[in-house]
């Protein structure tokens, strides 16, 4: 083991080795660099003002990629670790900072303002999010309680669509296909006048995935509209996706090695029906800047399990209701750019059984409404001196009934108050070197899913409170950049499910601690090497498992990608992603002597443009690479809940740009 975990930092340290070598001059690739416009402050930021300790990927990294969703490219690009979704989709869970099976209620994502994560036991689904919408991505990792709320403490990952440019137009036609049947086709356009823009996309995708009875179909449409000027702008957008998944279930340590494609549910599925409507509007008024979201999501889940007799299908309904209006005083104190912002948060989510299970038919609500400010000022403008301040209060009121449950809560209504703050500073002592401070509390409140089965029935959980540290420096040209940064979590009441009680309950004292490196390195003016390496320890810091590591969690992940974009028309993208070995879902003890094993993974693509169209040829997994990145038990030393990972995949494409 010793050997195991020695290898990846010493591969680490020769990745940030070699991005301190030399390079050309700056100037000859700066345009290749250019800042990109952030909006970490939930506002279109002043470049001054840019997230401390972000990444952001942009349009140009996510074409070269060859990513077709939003779920891929932050896991390819941004070096976010992922685990296989169990549903065949494409939306894998993400997880900032080791918080294993709950990592999509460990950080937020969101999308121009609008919170995709809900109060809901699953992953934000991204996939309807057409990819040739998005001009960046921002990942902030770390406590991000005070802007975003509930479920911030491992990070957030914030989506930036294009912003429209007067009297331009875009558009293009994608078609894909690839082994296990897959397909993809998508259109998409983009038209802007002076002052009114709209735009559309419709896309289809199917594929039978590597398993048996795993198929997924996925069709999806978003069109919206916008007015806009030099002051701002207003538009609506409608987002509509449907979904059909067969779902094959998980496999024991023998039924895997026999053969791992096999399904041991040949005949369960679920199916999604998904419609969004969002309103927005942002206008600068002198120094001040007045934004507002209205979102309204409605979506249909049905599932169809077979435990032996007839199936348990379920059928829910799903509606939320988001109204964040905020305001922005950007200027000077004292000759010192200063950034305020406040806002409120509002949300109503309810979710009611239309077809009973044999088991469930659960109906629960939450409202929440926040206040929250954080203020920004930048001293010493020579040295990029910058301090922050920030604080939030949220209140939560949860209602649940359930007449059918027979293994959990029944009923419960509860109000749950808490508190976020932050500190945050940064300084450059040297020129293009920075060093950077955070620290804070962040939250979380148990979501409808977790308070239906705990130890104590009718009775929610307790809500988790996390106090964060981070340090970082970073060093960074027109050419070259690498970030390191060490963090600490200490978390009390942590909410995760107990297989030892079979319950979802409030943990012992935990803690995430290690640090991180991004790198990035502009080889010449055709060769460009990024790099993202973790290191994390999860453990539980007091109780009857004080010491043993968390389940699910790898100590080490390492993704490195080099892309070749000359100016010929050629381009090609090559990626490694490297993740270390990690506990099964069920060995809390930590005594089951076997774990899930290490695995690296290889993804290729290859495109050429010729006038308006680009072909390109890609392939994931291309070493064949047999593994499994989620496991649920161990029993006598032997691992099942096994769901397998995808096999090799090999794709050819075309898309026309007109």
């Amino acid at each position: 083991m010793q050997s195991s975990a020695f290898q990846p930092r010493l591969l680490a340290a020769a990745v940030s080795l070699c991005f301190a070598a030399a390079v050309p001059a700056a100037a000859q690739i700066s345009e290749a660099l250019a800042p990109i416009v952030i909006t970490g402050s939930r506002f279109d930021a002043n470049a001054a003002l840019t997230p401390i300790g972000a990444i952001v990927i942009s349009a140009e990294d996510i074409q070269r990629s060859g990513a077709n969703d939003v779920n891929t490219a932050i896991r390819k690009v941004g070096g976010v670790y992922g685990r296989q979704s169990l549903d065949g989709s494409p939306d894998f869970s993400l997880d900032l900072r080791g918080f294993g099976s709950n990592s999509s209620q460990n950080m937020v994502i969101v999308l121009d303002g609008v919170r995709l994560s809900e109060n809901e036991l699953s992953n934000a689904i991204l996939s309807t999010i057409p990819i040739d919408t998005v001009d960046h991505i921002e990942i902030t990792r770390g406590g991000a309680s005070v802007l975003y709320g509930d479920g911030a403490t491992g990070g957030v990952i914030n989506i930036v669509t294009k912003r429209p440019v007067k009297n331009s137009r875009r558009g293009s036609v994608f078609v894909e296909g690839g082994q296990f049947r897959a397909g993809e086709a998508r259109v998409s356009g983009f038209q802007a006048w002076d002052g009114f823009a709209a735009d559309a996309t419709l896309d289809t995708q199917r594929t039978d995935n590597y398993r048996d009875n795993n198929e997924f179909k996925h069709t999806h449409f978003s069109g919206g509209a916008q007015w806009f000027d030099n002051a701002g702008r207003a538009g609506f957008r409608y987002e509509g996706a449907r979904q059909d998944m067969r779902l094959p279930g998980s496999l024991s340590e023998e039924a895997y090695n026999a053969n791992p494609r096999k399904a041991s549910t040949p005949d369960d599925y679920a199916k999604l029906d998904s419609d969004r409507f969002t309103a927005f509007g942002q206008r600068r008024i002198g120094a001040y800047e007045l934004a507002a979201d209205l979102s309204y999501r409605k979506k249909t889940v049905e599932s169809a399990y077979n435990f032996g007799g007839p199936p348990s299908i379920a059928t829910y309904d799903s509606k939320q209701t988001q109204f964040s209006p905020r305001v922005r005083r950007l200027g000077e104190i004292g000759g010192l750019l200063n950034e305020l912002v406040a806002g409120f948060d509002w949300t109503v989510w309810n979710r009611t059984a239309t077809t009973s299970a044999r088991y469930s038919a659960a109906d629960a609500t939450q409202h929440s409404k926040a206040l929250y400010v954080r203020d920004e000022l930048r001293f010493d403008a020579a040295h990029e001196g910058r301090v922050s301040a920030g604080a939030r209060r949220e209140i939560f009121n949860k209602d649940f009934s359930d007449p059918l449950n027979g293994f959990g809560s029944k009923a419960y209504k509860v109000t749950q108050g808490l508190n976020a703050w932050e500190l945050q500073a940064s300084y450059m002592p040297v020129t293009h070197l920075t060093v950077y401070g955070k620290a804070g509390q962040s939250y979380r409140v148990a979501n409808s899913d977790e308070n239906s089965l705990t130890p104590n029935y009718n009775k929610p959980l307790l809500s988790q409170q996390s106090h964060d540290l981070e340090l970082g420096v970073s060093y960074g040209t027109a050419a070259q950049k690498i970030t390191g940064r060490v963090f600490r979590h200490n978390l009390s009441n942590e909410i995760f499910f107990d297989p030892t009680i079979y319950a979802n309950t409030n943990l012992a004292p935990t803690r995430r601690e290690g640090f991180e490196i991004d790198a990035e390195q502009r080889i010449n003016a055709a060769w460009n090497l990024t790099a993202h390496y973790q290191h994390v320890d999860a453990k539980f810091t007091e109780g009857v498992n004080n010491g043993k590591e968390m389940v699910l969690v790898p100590k080490n992940t390492l993704t490195a990608r080099l892309s070749w974009t000359p100016a010929s028309g050629h381009t090609a993208d090559v990626g490694a992603q490297w993740v270390d070995s990690q506990r099964n879902g069920g060995d809390f003890d930590n005594k089951c002597p076997a774990q899930i094993p290490s695995y690296t993974t290889l993804d290729a693509r290859y495109a050429r443009k010729l006038g308006q169209w680009e072909f390109a040829v890609s392939g994931l997994n291309l070493s064949d690479k047999r593994y499994f990145s989620q496991a649920f038990s161990c029993d006598k030393g032997i691992q099942g809940g096994i769901y397998t990972a995808d096999g090799r995949q090999l794709k050819l494409s075309a898309r026309y740009e007109f």
